[in-house]
C-alpha cells in the first residue's frame, strides 16, 4: 500500500471511520425539525474533514461527519439496511468485522459495502439493543429503526468514544460533543452547580452528569432506547458489560506472560489497518514503548513515532523515547512544550466543552497535531496502568493490605510509635516520610484513602472555597460519594483491594479523564487514536490475572515489565515512573503567574458567585510565593473561569 510504511495490508477489510455523530429526535411523534442538524454537525467538523451526511426519516434526523481510513471511496454514512427501515450514524471502529461478515451473511444478511458500520445494521436486526455484545472495539453510535420507531444510542465498553444527550421540550439532542449540542436551540446551559462541585472534586464530571442542568453523558458500556410518546421522562441508560475481575486464572508466571504478550500482540495487529499513514505516541514509558516494539514486529517498514518533552527536565522524557526510536529505526518525530504554548489553552476549552482540569491536555494536543502532519492514525499506551497497576497507589494499596495483616501488638506496640518520630521536615521523595505516609494511611478504610489519592479539593478545602449562596445552592451535595461508589460497585474478587482500587480507575479516572483527554486532543487534530491495551479482549486478560502477577513487593506492573525486558531498554522500565506531567507549577510562578492573576484575581471571576475572592487570592499567593504546591487547584479553577468566558459569557 504505497505511502504508509506502517500499515498493514487491509485489502478485504472493512470501511473504517472515527467520526463524529449528531441527531435529534421529535418526542412527540412529529416530524422533526432537521435545520438545526448541519450547524450542530459543522461544529465538529474536526472530528470528520473528509464529508458529510444527513438523513430524516419522520421523528427522526441523523447527521454524520466523515473521517475516512479504510475503503476511502465507500461507507457512507448515516446507512441503512436492505430496506431502509433502519439507519445508523456510527463513530468508531469494528476490529472483528471480518469475523461478523461472514456469520450474518450464513443468516441471510446482504451487504452492500465493505464498511464496519454495515455490520452494525445487521447485528441489531438478529439481535436488537443487544448486537453491542459482538463489537469489539470502539464506537459510539445512534440507530433508528423506524419499525419500531426507537432510537438505540450506544457506546463503548471503556467509554473510547463519547456521546452527549438531553430532552429539551418536545425533542432529544444527542451529538459527539458538548460544543455541537449547544448550538440546537432547543437546548438550555444553565450550570449544575452539584456538576461544578463534583469537578472541582475529581478534575473533571463523571457520567451521567455534564456541567449543565439538562444535558447528560451517556456512560460507557451502557446502551439508552428512546421512543416518541414514551412518557415525560426518558428512560434510564442500560449497562450492558462489566468488566470481570473473577474467577481467576489459574496460570503459571510463563503462563501468564506467553498469555499476556499473545493477547496484546493481537490488539496491536488489529489496530494496524488501514489505508491511511500510521504511526505511534512514544512518551518513553513502558506502556507506549512496547507498543511500537510489538508494532515494529509486523510493520512493513519504519514506524513513524512521535514524542513529546519539556525544558524542565524532571518532566522531560524525551531521552526515554529516543532510546526506543533508535533500538527499532523508527522515523521519530519530537517537539519540546514551552509556556508560551499555553495560548492554545482557549482553543481546547472550548474542544472539551466543559471545565477539565488534567494540565496533560496541553501536550496531549501538540503532539496529535505533530501527529497528524505525517499520519492519520496513531497507536498508544493509554490503559496499561489501569490493566497491570502500574501507579503509586496500586503498590500502595498491596502495601498497605499487608500492613494490615501485622499483628497489632506489634503494629501498636512497636512499628506506629517508631514511625511518629520521623520528622515532617524531610523532603517528599524520602524514603522513611513515604513510609510514615503508608503507615499512617493503612489505618484509613480503602475509600478514604483513595479519595485521598484522586482529588483536587478535599470537602474541607471546598468548604473554605465557596461563597455561602452557592454552598447553600449544593444543600450537602456529596461529590465524594460517587467515587466510594466506584470503589464498591467494580465486579472483583472479594478481600482483594489492588482490584477494588482497579476496578475504580477503570469506572472513574480512565473513561472521564484519560480518555476524554485523548478522544479530544487527537480528533481536535483530525487524528485517529488507538489503544491496543484497551481491547476488551486484553483487559479481560489482565482482571483475571491474581494481584501478585500485577504488584510484587514495591514493583509495579510486574508481569508487562517481565514481558519488556525482552523488547525496551533496560532504562525504560528502571526508571522513575513520569506519567505525562507538565511543569505547570513552575510556569504559574514565571510565564504563567500574569495570565493566572489576570483571570482568577479578576472582577469578572469574582462576580460570577462560586468562590470567596478572599479565598482564591490566598491560594494564588501559596503557591506563587513557592511555599507550597497548589497547581492542581489553580489549574482546576483556571480551566473553569476560561470555559466560562467561553460556554457562558459567549455561548457559540
Amino acid at each position: 500500500m504505497g505511502g504508509h510504511a506502517t500499515g498493514v495490508s487491509t485489502r478485504g477489510w472493512p470501511a473504517r471511520r472515527v467520526c463524529g455523530i449528531a441527531g435529534v429526535l421529535s418526542l412527540d411523534g412529529a416530524p422533526v425539525d432537521a435545520a438545526p442538524l448541519r450547524r450542530m454537525c459543522d461544529a465538529i467538523r474536526h472530528r470528520g474533514p473528509d464529508g458529510d451526511g444527513y438523513i430524516e426519516r419522520g421523528a427522526a434526523a441523523l447527521g454524520h461527519r466523515r473521517l475516512s481510513i479504510i475503503d476511502l471511496a465507500g461507507g457512507s454514512q448515516p446507512m441503512s439496511n436492505e430496506d431502509g427501515r433502519v439507519w445508523v450514524s456510527f463513530n468508531g471502529e469494528i476490529y472483528n468485522y471480518p469475523e461478523l461478515r461472514p456469520q450474518l451473511e450464513a443468516r441471510g444478511h446482504r451487504f452492500s459495502t465493505n464498511s464496519d458500520t454495515e455490520v452494525i445494521l445487521h447485528l441489531y436486526e438478529e439481535r436488537g439493543a443487544r448486537c453491542v455484545d459482538d463489537l469489539r472495539g470502539m464506537f459510539a453510535f445512534a440507530l433508528w429503526d423506524e419499525r419500531t420507531q426507537t432510537l438505540l444510542l450506544a457506546r463503548d465498553r471503556v467509554g473510547k468514544k463519547p456521546l452527549f444527550y438531553g430532552r429539551f421540550g418536545a425533542v432529544l439532542v444527542f451529538a459527539s460533543e458538548l460544543q455541537a449540542l449547544v448550538t440546537h436551540p432547543a437546548v438550555e446551559t444553565r450550570v449544575d452547580t452539584a456538576a461544578l462541585d463534583e469537578y472541582l472534586t475529581y478534575g473533571y464530571i463523571p457520567a451521567p452528569r455534564t456541567i449543565f442542568s439538562d444535558v447528560f453523558k451517556l456512560p460507557p458500556a451502557h446502551v439508552l432506547s428512546v421512543r416518541p410518546g414514551a412518557g415525560p421522562d426518558l428512560p434510564a441508560p442500560q449497562r450492558y458489560w462489566e468488566l470481570p475481575y473473577t474467577p481467576k486464572l489459574a496460570l503459571s508466571e510463563g503462563d501468564a506472560r506467553e498469555g499476556l504478550l499473545s493477547v496484546l500482540d493481537e490488539a496491536v495487529r488489529l489496530r494496524q489497518i488501514a489505508d491511511v499513514p500510521i504511526g505511534a505516541l512514544l512518551s518513553g514509558g513502558i506502556d507506549s514503548s512496547v507498543i511500537v516494539a510489538l508494532m515494529s514486529r509486523s510493520s512493513p517498514g519504519p514506524v513513524k513515532t512521535f514524542s513529546i518533552g519539556f525544558e524542565e527536565q524532571r518532566y522531560n522524557e524525551l531521552p526515554f523515547a529516543r532510546a526506543v526510536a533508535e533500538r527499532y529505526g523508527t522515523d521519530h518525530h519530537e517537539m519540546v512544550v514551552r509556556p508560551d504554548a499555553l495560548a492554545v489553552l482557549p482553543k481546547l476549552v472550548r474542544h472539551y466543552g466543559e471545565p477539565f482540569a488534567d494540565s496533560s491536555a496541553i501536550p496531549s494536543f501538540y503532539v496529535a497535531e505533530l501527529t497528524r502532519q505525517h499520519v492519520t492514525v496513531a497507536l498508544n499506551g493509554d490503559g496499561g496502568d489501569e490493566c497491570l497497576a502500574g501507579y503509586d497507589r496500586h503498590v500502595a494499596t498491596v502495601m498497605a493490605q499487608a500492613y494490615g495483616r501485622v499483628p497489632a501488638a506489634l503494629r501498636k506496640g512497636v512499628i506506629e510509635p517508631a514511625i511518629k518520630l520521623v520528622p515532617d521536615t524531610l523532603p517528599p521523595g524520602h524514603r522513611a516520610r513515604q513510609v510514615k505516609r503508608l503507615i499512617g494511611s493503612a489505618a484509613q478504610p480503602l475509600g478514604q484513602r483513595y479519595l485521598g489519592w484522586m482529588t483536587y479539593f478535599s470537602p474541607a478545602e471546598k468548604a473554605g472555597l465557596y461563597e455561602p449562596e452557592c454552598a447553600a445552592q449544593l444543600g450537602g451535595h456529596d461529590a465524594a460519594s460517587w467515587m466510594l461508589e466506584q470503589i464498591s460497585a467494580a465486579a472483583t474478587a472479594p478481600g482483594d483491594d489492588l482490584d477494588r482500587v482497579l476496578g475504580a480507575d477503570m469506572r472513574g479516572y480512565l473513561p472521564y479523564d484519560l480518555l476524554v483527554k485523548m478522544d479530544i486532543a487527537s480528533m481536535a487534530a483530525s487524528l485517529e487514536a488507538r489503544s491496543p491495551f484497551l481491547d476488551h479482549k486484553v483487559m479481560e486478560f489482565c482482571a483475571r490475572l491474581p494481584s501478585r502477577y500485577k504488584v510484587r513487593g514495591t514493583s509495579a506492573k510486574f508481569l508487562l515489565k517481565s514481558i519488556a525486558k525482552d523488547l525496551i531498554p533496560a532504562e525504560n522500565i528502571t526508571r522513575r515512573k513520569m506519567g505525562f506531567g507538565v511543569p505547570v507549577g513552575d510556569w504559574m510562578r514565571g510565564a504563567l503567574r500574569p495570565l493566572l492573576e489576570d483571570v482568577l484575581l479578576s472582577s469578572r471571576s469574582n462576580q460570577r458567585g462560586y468562590f470567596r475572592p478572599d479565598a482564591v487570592r490566598r491560594l494564588v499567593e501559596r503557591h506563587t510565593g513557592g511555599g507550597e504546591d497548589c497547581s492542581f487547584q489553580l489549574w482546576s479553577l483556571l480551566c473553569l473561569e476560561l470555559w466560562h468566558r467561553e460556554f457562558v459569557d459567549a455561548p457559540g
